[in-house]
């Protein structure tokens, strides 16, 4: 059987580069908002240029770099609530440029999309909900910010990127969100960063012209003023050669300060915590990456796998999803049938999750896997159609225990299914011809020896409110939780508001990252824990 390449030295002793890691995250950044890939990388580099322009020292510069990496990465994790208001949550997201933020085209815009693609019944509908809940789509934007200082807090980066990431929707003028500080107040790191982001689609559209243009037009309001006051002052000191040349080797060449580098477990806990926070754009994969991590790990070592094929396989387990930030939620939520052409953006995934990854020369093996996920032995799979001869046996077991933990989650369209349905239908696609045999039996033999789900107790949550959190995780509003467990909706109300205020949580995505870290989803989704 013929292996997928690997790293040439074994991770763990080498390391793999933070920078690197972060760099192939921002690429699914930029699909997320509608932009070209490398959007976030070169308004990386116009934050590092702003910083050597006002003089910081190599600690703040590379506080400033990786709060640039991270920017928007919190900005898909309610995709799910905005693709139900909105219709499409990358249009939404992709126009956040187009117009003055506060203007009146910007209101405008964003009027227009409420309920885009429902017929007139349904928009009004979504219309009325919205107004409903105004105040959390406020609260919303704001976790954005707040999730973002979370997933750098897991990377063990330093607590001054944690704090620009808080502060990064934060304006000038006070203006921004949360709106808690201003002026001097927004840490430098997040003036200079959201600055940059502006300044990268100004000069991508417009040239140098526009982009100085922008940065006077919102001095002193959402800029701060000596930062756009540099780049009047000096713009080809900014702008210069930005598109030009190996941006994704700047970037990492241009790292400041001492290289961060993870070795063979913290490379793991970082990937699993990206996973995680990757899962969060829609309530109906919430902690797949890492549960088809476990599966295949133990599938591998159930099939013989050597200890570096394990790892493999685990790694590219948890980054299988990545691509998943390229399509929209109004495909990855739709109850109904998808037709040819959403069919056709969901057959993407593998291949943008290869897109991330393969610039990272230690990246680039995940990679090779994971793309291979969909892919099926007569042929029929994605994205490249490959013969059964092209797939390896480690990508054969990630692709039968995906397809398992696929079938245990509940999706838009269907409940979960009971393990033993799962294995009658994995065992159909043997027969068909599509899935490994042995690479079937090593993944259901793992999952009968999975360790069975925590199901109370963390941050002093009773029973019925893990089983409230729960739901409230799946995306179940208090109306559903209510007709679910067969209480009113006032007490589910109650019971989410005191659950906020136990685990810190303030939305949806913030309860179900709690609710992945402490183990807390059944293992089939369609029941619950008793209270």
């Amino acid at each position: 059987m013929q292996y997928l390449p690997r790293v040439s030295g074994p991770v763990e002793t080498r390391g793999v580069r933070l920078a690197e890691l972060l760099a192939a995250l921002s690429l699914g950044i930029d699909l997320g908002f509608g932009q070209p890939m490398e959007h976030v990388l070169r308004q990386c580099l116009i934050a590092l240029r702003l910083a050597e322009q006002v003089g910081l020292d190599d600690a703040d510069r590379a506080t400033a770099y990786y709060t640039s990496l991270l920017l928007n990465v919190g900005c898909h994790t309610d995709a799910y609530e905005q693709a139900k208001w909105f219709g499409d949550d990358i249009a939404l997201k992709s126009a956040k440029f187009d117009h003055e933020p506060k203007s009146l085209g910007d209101l405008v815009a964003s009027v227009r999309l409420i309920g885009a693609g429902s017929p007139p019944l349904g928009r009004v509908r979504a219309g009325l909900e919205l107004a409903r809940n105004v105040t959390s789509v406020t609260n919303m934007i704001a976790m954005h910010a707040r999730l973002a200082s979370d997933l750098a807090d897991q990377l063990g980066l330093p607590d001054e990127v944690g704090d620009a990431l808080a502060g990064s929707y934060e304006q000038w003028d006070g203006k921004g969100l949360p709106g808690e500080r201003s002026g001097e107040a927004v840490p430098y790191a997040s003036r200079i960063a959201l600055l940059a982001e502006y300044l990268e689609v100004a000069h991508r559209r417009g040239g140098t012209t526009e982009a100085v243009a922008v940065a006077t037009r919102r001095a002193g309001k959402m800029f701060d003023p000596t930062l756009a006051s540099c780049v009047r002052a000096d713009p080809d000191r900014i702008f210069d050669a930005l598109g030009g040349g190996d941006t994704w080797a700047t970037v990492i060449d241009a790292e400041p300060s001492r290289t961060r580098r993870l070795d063979g477990p913290r490379f793991e806990s970082a990937l699993t915590a990206i996973a995680d926070f990757v899962d969060l754009k829609s309530p109906f994969t919430l902690g797949h990456g890492r549960a088809v991590a476990a599966i295949a790990a133990s599938a591998g070592q159930h099939a013989g796998l050597g200890a570096d094929d394990v790892a493999l396989v685990r790694r590219a387990a948890l980054v299988q999803g990545f691509g998943r930030l390229g399509v929209s939620n109004a495909i990855w939520d739709k109850p109904g049938p998808l037709t040819v052409g959403e069919w056709e953006r969901v057959r993407m995934q593998p291949y943008l999750t290869g897109r991330m990854l393969h610039q990272s020369g230690e990246l680039a093996p995940l990679g090779d896997l994971a793309i291979a996920c969909r892919e099926r032995l007569d042929g029929s799979g994605y994205p490249r159609g490959l013969p059964g001869s092209a797939i390896s046996f480690p990508a054969r077991i990630l692709g039968a225990a995906d397809a398992y933990q696929a079938m245990r989650e509940r999706r838009p369209h269907r409940e979960a299914l009971a393990p033993g349905e799962a294995a009658r239908q994995l065992h159909a696609e043997v027969r068909a011809g599509r899935l490994d045999g042995d690479a079937v039996d090593a993944v259901l033999a793992a999952d009968g020896r999975r360790p069975p789900r925590r199901r109370a107790g963390p941050a002093g949550l009773t029973a019925r409110e893990v089983e409230v959190l729960v739901l409230v995780a799946q995306g179940l509003s208090n109306r559903e939780i209510a007709e679910q467990l067969v209480i009113s909706p006032k007490t589910a109300g109650n019971h989410v508001e005191h659950i906020y205020t136990k685990i810190g949580a303030g939305n949806r995505a913030a309860a179900g990252l709690f609710a992945v870290r402490h183990g807390l989803l059944p293992d089939d989704r369609r029941s619950f824990p008793s209270p």
